[in-house]
């Protein structure tokens, strides 16, 4: 194992110092699960993972669309991490083989599922970066997304805010989201309608305008930018 975790650090680019770190990431917490809580795994490296991830992705498409304001370069982001993209890179770094699995989670394929491998995946970024610092965990990045940055020639536009949402958030769970009318005010001839959006009974957003679309387009728009 140890043999090949040296040949795995070699197809990522880096070596690590203290490759507690790097197991660490590697271990699924159905490890945990099955021997204990004691045992340590990678949600809180995941955590800390995204974070880095998103900044560096964020600095990047920052400075590659100048032109470009919060929403547009906020879909762009979207693109890059959502959890399909994610674990397709870590597939294309043969992430599963390495994980640390629990039995079930052996028996029932796990080391392979895109949620594992995508958990993973950011995971190996948090270790990088406590590992080293800042800059080396931006130079894993942009190695890893260099031909999607390079291909991101024309940023998305956000005009429908509620298909893009609604995509967003249907790429973890099936559930739709929800818009109510939170109030009317004003008169017949010119009211304005102040909508929400909710998703599993939690309010992402609100928005108003001179409609009810407009309301809800302005409230999806509103729950894009909050999102992760």
């Amino acid at each position: 194992m140890q043999s090949d975790l040296i040949d795995f650090q070699k197809k990522l680019g880096y070596t690590f110092r203290d490759a507690a770190l790097l197991e660490l990431a590697l271990t699924h917490p159905s490890v945990a699960h099955e021997q204990g809580p004691g045992v340590l795994h990678n949600q809180r490296l995941e955590f800390l993972g995204d974070a880095v991830l998103q900044l560096v992705l964020t600095r990047e498409l920052y400075s590659k669309f100048p032109e470009f304001g919060e929403g547009p370069l906020t879909k762009a982001r979207a693109q890059l991490v959502n959890r399909r993209m994610l674990a397709e890179h870590g597939k294309q770094i043969g992430l599963g083989k390495f994980l640390v699995v629990s039995r079930g989670e052996e028996l029932s394929g796990g080391r392979h599922r895109p949620s594992a491998l995508a958990d993973a995946f950011e995971a190996l970024i948090g270790a990088i970066f406590l590992d080293s610092d800042y800059e080396k965990a931006t130079e894993f990045v942009l190695r890893q997304f260099k031909r999607l940055l390079g291909e991101l020639k024309v940023i998305p536009s956000l005009e429908n805010p509620k298909g893009e949402l609604q995509e967003r958030l249907q790429a973890e769970s099936p559930e739709a989201p929800v818009y109510k009318v939170a109030s009317v005010t004003g008169p017949d001839h010119d009211r304005l309608f102040e909508c929400i959006v909710l998703y599993r009974g939690k309010e992402l957003g609100r928005g108003k305008g001179k409609s009810k679309k407009e309301a809800q387009s302005q409230a999806a728009l509103t729950a894009l930018k909050g999102l992760p």
